[in-house]
């Protein structure tokens, strides 16, 4: 195997939980370092029209884990020996990074000159900067999901790059954090252009491949064989051996080391100029040629290859429009405090959907192993900067030992203990240092799932579908409330629940999709669209426990952050209990960074349909009750509502609220913008 040669940082800087006591840094690195964090308080005199960096005594400590031969991730934490950090002023950081054979920091690299394109620094600034945040007053924070590689249009999270270049120095207007809520990578739904890169770079990242065939020997044979190296090969792998739903599985990533690429080539530039100083990418001519290109029935017919060579080319375009952005993406990362949750991307589309999926997946030793895979990349590069401190001891040793089995060729040895370990995890839930305090749910992995199946109608048809799971099941709220009250944080004020499905759905958008779209996907159409049942308001009890955990915090107000739905909107609530408690919430939903989906006539339909009704519906409420029964009863009218007699366990009314222009959803690709002033709560799009 010809080697690679890797620059020393594969992706990072990139700041991670951020406290008084303590400044957490995630970087990938391709040989393994000794690494120092320095912070510096950086102090701007008016009078003397100049900038001070003042070092800070410091401990730092360094977490490594190495996944591969030539990919080290680190965490490095620095701990003040005073009693805090600055609070509330802007601090600089940079890292020294140590070896037998090298001494060199992040300026040594060209990454603090300011005239280098590839910079993470802002502005004069010597050292790229965040902040600590204590004052409720002035509190912004980025947030987005669904960032895709190909997606259609421009990345929007270039745009927290904008904004905090705009405001690097004013921290009344500087994001203190950037919530990142599923989606970040999609590891079930991958570029034609771009699958045998990652294959190529994941494989001199871990050192070897793995062997498949000693997970399920099934791998080896026919058609699964040839097909998995080959692009659009891999549909019938997921399917068949892992016992995936998704339909976009043409090039699902399967190897660690693909997934592992998929997250350096999503956060950095770096190894998209590996990839192209090596010559990685075939034009779709070239991958035809080279047979790179899995085709069913063993020759393309002239209209088929036609119709693949447009997806190739209009993918790569797709990839271009990524790639020109990933400098600025970089540099935000290296300068905000960034809290990340999973959705089901990630690992693959409907992860966890239903008791019976899991049992299927589970049971299916390749599909065991795939989503053991994807969580392992997930901890790797989002889970454990989350909350560094609690992922020490059993969970980190078995990660460690299984990754350098991997890479010494038996990786079964250590397999069993991994995949149960990941499997089994329960902690991915945290609660981030942020002001106010931000409670980010695990809507996946701790679901309360059910094995009973329903019939749906879609028109004239009948759909059986499993019934819709609670996404968080009532331990993960014990140990939330736990964690929350440990934090520090008061009730009577303003709290943040981060959801990757949001809690409050857009009726209309549900009305339009059922009415309109599913019945066509019933009947075999393909319609590009992305609906999902996946959300809150599909169990009733599910729905309630989540109202009834928000009145025992009782926070004033109840702020509630979610992604996933693939459009923007707003929505305000004021719940009311049978004990006279009432509760105000804002629920803001960003969604997608990069991967516009309502697109063609489908994108124009509905938005005529929404803006028809925008006017109607941001003027009105949506009045609604729920029984004992958990049957939610809805009413347009507030005197009927009124007039209800029958015992209820909340009320609510919604109201929706425009985001863009006088529409109360916007399709495009976008990033939300929070503003808290004490319970002032105000929320804007970042677009152009």
């Amino acid at each position: 195997m010809n080697s690679f040669q890797f620059p020393p940082i594969l992706a990072g800087p990139i700041i991670r939980r951020v406290e008084p006591t303590s400044v957490s840094i995630w970087v990938a690195t391709s040989k393994n370092f000794s690494i120092k964090e320095r912070i510096y308080h950086i102090i701007n005199s008016e009078k003397e029209n100049q900038t001070e960096y003042q070092l800070l005594t410091t401990e730092s400590e360094t977490n490594t884990v190495q996944m591969g031969e030539n990919l080290f991730i680190h965490m490095i934490t620095a701990s003040p020996l005073t009693h805090s950090f600055p609070i509330n002023q802007l601090l600089g950081y940079n890292l020294q990074f140590t070896n037998d054979r090298s001494a060199f920091d992040l300026g040594d690299l060209d990454l603090l000159n300011q005239q280098n394109p590839h910079s993470i620094v802002y502005g004069d600034l010597k050292y790229p900067s965040f902040y600590i945040n204590d004052f409720v007053d002035h509190t912004h924070i980025l947030y987005g999901s669904c960032r895709k590689l190909h997606g259609e249009g421009e990345d929007r999270l270039a745009r927290a790059d904008d904004w905090t270049a705009e405001h690097s120095t004013n921290l009344k207007k500087r994001p203190q954090s950037l919530f990142l809520m599923g989606d970040q990578i999609y590891a079930d739904d991958v570029a034609d252009p771009v699958i045998r890169v990652i294959s190529a770079i994941g494989e001199q990242l871990i050192g070897r491949k793995e062997s498949l065939r000693e997970v399920d020997e099934r791998v080896q044979h026919k058609p699964y064989q040839s097909a998995l190296n080959q692009i659009k090969g891999r549909q019938a792998i997921a399917k068949d051996l892992c016992q995936f739903t998704s339909s976009h599985a043409d090039n699902h990533l399967i190897q660690l080391g693909e997934f592992v690429a998929m997250y350096l080539l999503s956060w950095s530039p770096e190894l998209w100029d590996v990839a192209r100083d090596l010559k990685l990418f075939e034009s779709f001519d070239e991958a035809l040629e080279n047979k790179h290109i899995f085709l069913d029935e063993g020759a393309l017919p002239k209209l088929t290859e036609k119709k693949m060579k447009k997806r190739f080319n209009k993918q790569l375009h797709s990839l271009f429009t990524f790639i020109k952005q990933l400098p600025k993406v970089r540099r935000v990362l290296a300068n905000t405090p960034t809290y990340m949750m999973f959705d089901d991307h990630e690992i693959t589309d409907d992860w966890n959907l239903s008791s019976a999926w899991q049992s299927n997946v589970k049971n299916a030793p390749l599909g065991k192993h795939v989503v053991a895979n994807g969580l392992t990349a997930y901890w790797a590069f989002q889970g454990w900067g989350n909350q560094p401190k609690q992922f020490e001891g059993d969970f980190i040793s078995t990660l460690q030992a299984y990754c350098h089995s991997l890479m010494n060729g038996s990786m079964m040895k250590d397999h069993n203990d991994w995949t149960e370990v990941m499997w089994n995890f329960q902690k991915w839930h945290f609660i981030a240092p942020t002001m106010p305090r931000a409670v980010f749910l695990d809507t996946r992995t701790q679901r309360k799932l059910h094995d009973k199946i329903r019939s749906r109608k879609l028109a004239n048809l009948l759909e059986n579908t499993p019934i819709t799971p609670q996404l968080v099941d009532s331990s993960q709220w014990d140990d939330l409330s736990k964690q929350l009250f440990q934090s520090g944080w008061k009730q009577e004020t303003p709290l943040m629940i981060v959801s990757a499905v949001p809690f409050y759905g857009l009726g209309l958008v549900e009305s339009f999709l059922k009415n309109y779209v599913l019945p066509l996907k019933a009947i075999g159409l393909a319609v590009d669209t992305r609906f999902d049942l996946e959300a809150w308001k599909f169990n009733n009890q599910g729905f309630t426990h989540f109202l009834q955990q928000v009145a025992y915090w009782d926070p004033d107000p109840c702020i509630i952050l979610s992604g996933d739905a693939h459009y923007a909107s707003s929505v305000s609530s004021d719940v009311s209990f049978p004990d006279g408690q009432k509760i105000s919430m804002k629920q803001f939903t960003s969604s997608p960074l990069k991967n516009k989906s309502f697109t063609s006539i489908w994108g124009i339909l509905l938005k005529n349909v929404i803006d028809a009704s925008s006017q109607n519906h941001e003027q009105r409420k949506i009045y609604r009750y729920c029984d004992e029964s958990y049957e939610v009863k809805t009413f347009d009218d507030k005197e009927e509502f009124e007039g209800v007699t029958q015992v209820y366990v909340w009320k609510d009314q919604l109201r929706y609220q425009a985001v863009s222009g006088n529409s109360l959803i916007e399709t495009d690709n976008n990033l939300g913008l929070l503003a808290i002033s004490g319970r002032d709560v105000k929320s804007q799009l970042l677009i152009e």
